[in-house]
């Protein structure tokens, strides 16, 4: 293999994970970035080729750009990297856009370096380009994207992340209706403070549903798929969600919310055949109410990003 050059895939990510916002996240296998990145004499980042979307080559504009340069700045290294994306995954859907591009970046580079970073620093080097992308450095996207798995931010300062086991049988259904909406715009309308009495519910449900995940309960999962918080406040931006998500728990998930910002909406189910019976009623719902849709079911990748 030439070790000047290394094409990657940059999963797709479920971020908040109902109960656990900027704190949980998981990756997925079915969809993702892919990206070339290779060793060029020259110092910086350069960008040459963006495909599937259309964004900005600037590497100051592109979160993979602003993420190498953290990195850069941190590496013992003289030369720089040119980056191509093949951008699979759109930007504004709620699952993980600019978090598979930055995690995507900083991977490769590492790996072409002899991996001189450990994974938990290379989460620091991606939330910069999620700070680019939403006015946050947050890391419940970039953390399962880098390490795989389900991941939980235990601390930003310092950066602890905590890796968490995943079901052998658990799928992930994810319907994205083809709107946008921007993670920065849906922070804006989040309350600051919380009672007491909701504090309590949320924390419970997270303690549940990390339990639930470790001892591998799957009626403890879909219970602790509970959001007193973000969930009711952003769901107020997705037409249909009350609908996904009452037709979901019907045809037999676990549970199911927002998948980060929204648009798109997840739920977890016990075995590929209940995820394609979700998969089919939340297509009626968009095709009921005309909103076109992108629909994708994957198993939970326990790898985080890989080479192709």
């Amino acid at each position: 293999m030439n070790q000047n050059e290394i094409k990657v895939f940059c999963p797709a990510t479920v971020a908040n994970i109902s109960c656990g916002f900027d704190v949980l996240g998981v990756a997925l296998d079915s969809v993702g970035d892919e990206m070339i990145v290779r060793k060029i004499p020259q110092k910086g980042i350069q960008i040459t080729k963006i495909s599937g979307q259309n964004l900005p080559k600037e590497t100051l504009n592109n979160v993979a750009g602003v993420a190498g340069n953290a990195f850069l700045l941190a590496a013992d290294y003289d030369g720089g990297f040119e980056i191509e994306i093949n951008k699979k995954i759109k930007p504004g859907s709620g699952i993980g856009s600019s978090a598979a591009s930055s995690a995507g970046a900083v991977w490769a580079m590492n790996y072409l370096l002899g991996n001189p970073f450990s994974k938990t620093e290379l989460v620091k080097f991606a939330m910069e380009g999620e700070r680019l992308a939403s006015d946050v450095a947050h890391a419940d996207n970039v953390a399962p994207a880098l390490f795989g798995g389900f991941t939980l931010v235990r601390s930003y300062n310092p950066l602890d992340i905590v890796t968490i086991p995943a079901p052998s049988e658990l799928y992930v259904t994810i319907i994205h209706p083809q709107i946008e909406i921007k993670t920065s715009d849906s922070r804006k309308i989040l309350k600051t403070t919380i009672s007491m009495e909701t504090g309590i519910k949320q924390w419970g449900n997270v303690g549940g549903l990390v339990a639930g995940l470790f001892k591998e309960d799957y009626e403890l999962i879909g219970r602790s798929l509970e959001d007193h918080i973000v969930e009711p406040i952003r769901s107020i931006l997705i037409p249909g969600f009350d609908e996904v998500k009452k037709v979901s728990l019907e045809a037999g998930a676990l549970g199911s919310g927002i998948s980060g910002s929204g648009p798109s909406i997840f739920a977890f189910s016990k075995g590929e055949e209940t995820a394609l019976k979700v998969r089919k009623v939340m297509k009626s719902v968009y095709e009921k109410i005309g909103i076109a849709y992108e629909i994708h079911i994957s198993k939970i990748n326990m790898e985080g990003v890989k080479p192709l």
